[in-house]
């Protein structure tokens, strides 16, 4: 496993469900093609794999 994660949102989260919205936000990405960088443990894969259709994760 890598040390971090660069999570880009990648698609809007307006038509999105509520939950999914929130969890784009605790992710840190607030616009559109914004990257930001996390550790890579269980909660964030999580928080991840929620939103996959979202973002795109590559290995730091």
């Amino acid at each position: 496993m890598a040390d971090k994660l660069k999570i880009t949102l990648v698609k809007s989260p307006i038509g999105a469900v509520p939950k999914q919205k929130a969890t784009v936000e605790a992710l840190g990405l607030r616009k559109l093609h914004k990257t930001v960088e996390m550790p890579d443990n269980e909660a964030v894969r999580g928080m991840i794999w929620h939103v996959r259709h979202l973002v795109k994760v590559e290995e730091v």
